[in-house]
């Protein structure tokens, strides 16, 4: 299928070819009718797109702060390969459509096949000809309603979402700043709420336009026409609410709003301009500044958004899929009407073109000046691929039939598929396997269609995919490499191993022992135990130097690992406890091999306590031996200071191991202590993921024992899972192994 999408490195616009993306439960699949260029908040992203480097930075300082920080943590070389891997990637466009439902998804049942729905999100209601939407982000199209109207049902909810912000009341009156799209249907929306409406815009046509929709005046901002209006309609006092829907680097919305709102008025930010407040102007008044986040209650949620679960109507009234019924019904009823505000209706395949004529605007012959453009789709095709395609979802266990050997050797190359190509993948383990002789890519499966497209076209995949079931049947393919969400992993793992490939996940194995259970069993039902879990510490050069320099022990040891993981940014889905499991589920598994890898065993019992609220853990673990290892796992900590630091100490000697960018071993030896430090420092931190890789490659090549035992990945998963029992129960945990 096709996709619009953009090059935010380059600027490229480009029509895609893209997998058809699979139906997964809690939604729909939907194939587009029409779908709205939003001509503000789309032609700014294509703008920044055009920018230079530099350009990029000074539009976006919040993100250069994040690449800051991230070279403190892991150094420049990985944080220029995770940004440059961001910006050279393709981004989708688009968030407000109709299309016609082709698909139903498990656990919906207020649409069926063949139903007209209007769709939104940035991530689900794209300008591509099919989409996957979950249920909160669609709703039904009244009957009557174009197509082409119902299209604009995103944009509505926004300027309805806006309004209701504004709370306003029958008789008043409101100025709005700006009559672009968003503008011009406040306008409207206010109108039909019996509020008398003054309109500021420099551009002629767009205050004729909104006259002719319900404006009761409208005028440049800059002249005194827009004052004039004001004092007439409210006797001197000023509009009781202002919507600022201008963008631009101008303080001209704001300081214009200040002049002409009344005492204790309201002032609601809706579009994206220039907010430097005028104190003094906003003091004296007391004015109510608000902020308008988008569609409405449940943007940026992804229990809402994502999982489905709708905010109980006694509590929240106007959630974002309310607004967008509310905002379509309105529209079948004729009291907004959007048919106006259609500049231009182009063919989905004209969509580059069409972008190149609305950055030009006005300025060039050929440029295209518009409030609202619609892309015009095709009427359907089957097309090779196409759904009926597989949902995309975990497949269900094929039992029997023919698995290979398990400990097979393969002739090279090793041909390999990704599972999830998310920012790890790209970042950290793809850049190491694209370039390594005796490997093939053969094939990358997602979930959304975009981002196996950017992987295939990275990284040289010779094929991109949402169709799981293909690939796993796929008899060429030798081992699948597992880097989706942690909640799916045991799954895909068992799902890998009964199709008898070479796994590959990355950690955790589990998030609770049912799943490792499960896990272990299908390695007995397949008699496949070609599985590597993602521990790539202990295959980190300087880390297994300093192992070599410390040598053997003939007595216990202690170890202390501190992690300094500092906080997770707001919205981050390592949040997702519920689905997602514990942050230390997720991780530690890293530092409890680690330990165990330097101690030459694995653990007997674990202890864990923990600070209030569970931010920072204690975990200490026993080894047959009689060594110990702390390990530190704190969240509070400062971001400046080193991530990861190691001490171990045994026999009169010292390992230190500082971030993967220096280490030491401290001895006892004839003539004085001893000492060794790392000769320089490396050019980046070398986690080991490279090392760990070219292990995994050559165990699936020659069908020798995998880089670590079945029994210490079981091991390792299980003493984590033990951290959150210690927490519940407050009692060490004895590891006995998995029944």
């Amino acid at each position: 299928m096709k996709q619009v999408v953009q090059n935010y490195k380059s600027g490229e616009l480009a029509l895609l070819d893209v997998p058809v993306p699979g139906c997964k439960p809690d939604g729909v699949l939907v194939r587009t009718a029409y779908s709205l260029i939003s001509t503000g908040t789309e032609l700014m992203k294509v703008s920044e797109a055009g920018m230079s480097m530099v350009g990029k930075a000074r539009s976006r300082p919040d993100q250069v702060a994040k690449v800051m920080q991230s070279v403190a943590t892991n150094g420049v070389p990985a944080t220029y390969r995770k940004v440059m891997g961001k910006l050279d990637s393709y981004t989708p466009l688009g968030y407000s459509l109709c299309g016609v439902v082709e698909q139903v998804g498990a656990g919906i049942e207020d649409v069926k096949v063949g139903d007209l729905v209007a769709c939104a999100g940035n991530e689900h209601a794209l300008h591509a000809e099919l989409n996957w939407v979950p249920k909160n982000l669609y709703t039904p199209v009244p009957d009557g309603l174009a197509p082409r109207h119902a299209a604009f049902g995103t944009v509505g909810s926004i300027a309805m979402h806006g309004v209701r912000q504004g709370e306003p009341q029958l008789g008043e009156v409101a100025l709005v700043i700006g009559l672009g799209l968003i503008g011009q249907l406040v306008v409207q929306l206010l109108t039909a709420s019996g509020v008398r409406v003054v309109g500021a815009d420099p551009d002629p046509a767009r205050c004729e336009l909104a006259e002719r929709l319900g404006a009761a005046a409208c005028g440049d901002p800059a002249s005194a026409a827009v004052e004039a209006a004001v004092a007439e309609l409210t006797g001197g006092h000023g509009v009781d609410q202002v919507y600022l829907a201008a963008g631009g680097g101008s303080n001209q919305p704001v300081e214009l709003a200040a002049r002409l709102c009344r005492d204790r008025g309201r002032v609601v930010d809706i579009g994206k301009c220039r907010l430097d407040l005028p104190w003094n102007a906003y003091y004296e008044k007391e004015l109510d500044v608000r902020f308008s986040r988008s569609y409405g209650p449940g943007r940026y949620d992804p229990a809402y958004e994502l999982e489905g679960r709708d905010y109980p109507i006694g509590y929240v009234r106007w959630t974002e899929r309310r607004n967008l019924a509310c905002f379509l019904d309105l529209l079948a009823r004729g009291r907004v009407d959007v048919e106006p505000l259609v500049s231009h209706i182009a063919d989905f395949g004209d969509a580059v073109e069409t972008y190149g004529r609305l950055k030009d605007g006005g300025l060039k012959d050929g440029g295209l000046k518009a409030v609202a453009v619609l892309f015009r789709y095709p009427e359907r095709k089957e097309e090779a691929g196409e759904p009926g395609a597989p949902a995309v979802s975990v497949p269900a266990v094929r039992r029997g039939g023919g698995t290979p050997a398990p400990a097979r050797s393969v002739k090279a190359p090793v041909r390999m598929a990704f599972i999830g190509a998310g920012n790890y993948a790209t970042s950290m383990l793809l850049p190491h396997l694209a370039r390594r002789e005796g490997v093939e890519l053969s094939a990358v499966v997602t979930t959304t269609a975009l981002s196996a497209a950017n992987a295939q076209r990275k990284f040289g995949f010779a094929r991109a995919t949402t169709d799981l079931d293909a690939v796993l049947g796929d008899g060429s393919i030798d081992a699948v490499v597992v880097t989706t969400r942690h909640s799916s992993h045991a799954e895909l793992t068992r799902a890998a191993l009964l199709a008898g490939k070479a796994v590959f996940v990355e950690k955790p194995l589990a998030l609770v022992e049912e799943e490792l259970v499960g896990v272990l069993a299908a390695v007995e039902e397949s008699g496949n135990d070609r599985l590597q879990v993602g521990f790539n510490r202990r295959f980190a050069p300087l880390l297994r130097e300093a192992g070599k320099r410390f040598g053997a022990r003939t007595g216990p040891a202690s170890l202390r690992y501190l992690i300094n993981a500092g906080r997770l940014q707001h919205g981050s889905w390592y949040l997702r406890q519920g689905t997602e499991g514990t942050r230390f589920v997720g991780e530690g598994g890293h530092f409890i091999d680690t330990a165990s890898w330097l101690l030459g065993a694995d653990p007997v019992s674990v202890y864990a306590v923990a600070t209030s609220g569970n931010e920072d853990l204690q975990v200490v673990l026993r080894y047959p031996d009689g060594s110990t290892a702390t390990i530190s796992y704190v969240t509070t900590g400062s971001p400046g200071f080193p991530k990861e630091t190691l001490d171990l100490v045994a026999d009169g000697k010292v390992l230190r191991l500082d971030d993967f960018v220096r280490a030491s071993v401290y001895a006892d030896g004839r003539g004085g202590p001893k000492r060794w430090v790392s000769s320089r420092l490396p050019r980046a931190r070398d986690k080991g993921q490279s090392a760990e890789l070219a292990a995994f490659v050559k165990a699936v090549r020659t069908g020798g024992p995998m880089p670590v035992s079945l029994e210490s990945l079981v091991a390792t998963t299980t003493a984590t899972l033990a951290v959150q029992a210690c927490l519940v129960g407050g009692a060490p945990v004895t590891l006995t192994g998995v029944r």
